[in-house]
C-alpha cells in the first residue's frame, strides 16, 4: 500500500510530461505560413493551453509528494525530465513556429537558431537546479537562481495565445496587429527569456510572487483601466502575468544599480576621502 501511494506524486509528475508532449504534437499541425484561421488559431490555443497544464501538474506533483511525506531523488530527477520536455521542447518547437509568418528563409534560420538556444538554456537551467537542490545553499528555497523554466515556458506559451487573435488590430494604431507584434517580439523575447533562465537574477516562486500583497494591491487599482481590454481579449492576462514576472527582477536590480551609483556620486565626500588623497 505504502508502494502504491508512493507512485501517486510520480503520476501527476508523468502528467506534466504528456501535456509538453501533447504540445508539441497541437503546435505540428500549425502552418501560420498560410494566413490566419478559425483552425490555426484553436491549434494555438490548444497548444499553450498544454503547457499551461503541464504547470498545473507540476505544481501537483510536488504539493501531492509533500502531502502524502513520500518526497524522493527519484522523484526530483523525474520532475527534471519531464519539464525539459514540456517547458524545454513544447516552448521551443512554439518560437520555431513563430518564424513561420515570414519568408525571408534568414529570418526564418534565425527563429530555428533562437529555438534551439531556448532548449539549451531550458536544459542548462534545470540541470542547475537539480545540483542547487543536491547540495542547498541558505535560502535556495525561497529563491531561484534564474528564471525558472515553467515561467519562462509561460511567456513563450502566452506569446502563442496573443498570436491566436491574428489580425486583430490596436485600436489607433493599425500597424500593431497581434500576428505583427509576435512576429518580431517572438524573437528578441524569446531570445531575452533564454538568456533569463541561466541568469544569476533572483526569482521568488512564480504562485506566491502572484499572490504577493503588493502585487494584488498593485492589480486592484489597476484593473479597473485594465478590464475592457481583458474582457474582450482575456488572452492578454497570461501574457501580462507571466511577462511581467519574467522582467521584474532584471528591471528591478538593473535600477537600483543605477539608483545606487548616482546616489553614491550625489554623496559630499567624507573626511576620510580627503585623508587617503
Amino acid at each position: 500500500m505504502n508502494r502504491l501511494i508512493g507512485v501517486i506524486p510520480n503520476l501527476f509528475t508523468l502528467g506534466n510530461a504528456i501535456c509538453g508532449f501533447s504540445a508539441i504534437v497541437i503546435a505540428a499541425k500549425l502552418d501560420l505560413s498560410n494566413g490566419d484561421s478559425a483552425g490555426q488559431a484553436l491549434l494555438l490555443k490548444w497548444s499553450a493551453g498544454m503547457i499551461f497544464l503541464a504547470m498545473v501538474f507540476d505544481v501537483l506533483d510536488g504539493y501531492v509528494a509533500r502531502l502524502i511525506k513520500v518526497t524522493s531523488d527519484f522523484g526530483g530527477q523525474l520532475d527534471s525530465l519531464c519539464d525539459a520536455i514540456s517547458f524545454g521542447a513544447a516552448p521551443a518547437f512554439l518560437i520555431l513556429n513563430f518564424g513561420r509568418d515570414w519568408e525571408h528563409p534568414l529570418v526564418r534560420n534565425a527563429f530555428a537558431c533562437v529555438a534551439a538556444f531556448y532548449m539549451a538554456c531550458a536544459i542548462v537551467r534545470l540541470a542547475k537546479y537539480n545540483l542547487d537542490i543536491a547540495i542547498p545553499e541558505p535560502g535556495v528555497f525561497k529563491k531561484f537562481k534564474g528564471l525558472p523554466s515553467p515561467g519562462a515556458g509561460g511567456c513563450i506559451a502566452s506569446l502563442a495565445l496573443v498570436r491566436s487573435l491574428g489580425a486583430t488590430e490596436v485600436p489607433g494604431m493599425e500597424m500593431l496587429t497581434a500576428r505583427n507584434f509576435v512576429s518580431f517580439w517572438g524573437l528578441g523575447g524569446s531570445f531575452l527569456v533564454a538568456l533569463l533562465m541561466v541568469s544569476p537574477f533572483p526569482y521568488g516562486h512564480l504562485t506566491k510572487h502572484i499572490l504577493r500583497k503588493k502585487i494584488i494591491v498593485g492589480w486592484a487599482i489597476a484593473l479597473p483601466l485594465v478590464a475592457p481590454v481583458l474582457f474582450y481579449y482575456p488572452e492578454l492576462i497570461f501574457f501580462t502575468l507571466f511577462w511581467i514576472y519574467a522582467l521584474n527582477a532584471p528591471v528591478r536590480q538593473v535600477t537600483y544599480m543605477v539608483f545606487r551609483r548616482r546616489f553614491a556620486e550625489a554623496q559630499p565626500p567624507q573626511l576620510d576621502d580627503f585623508s587617503h588623497r
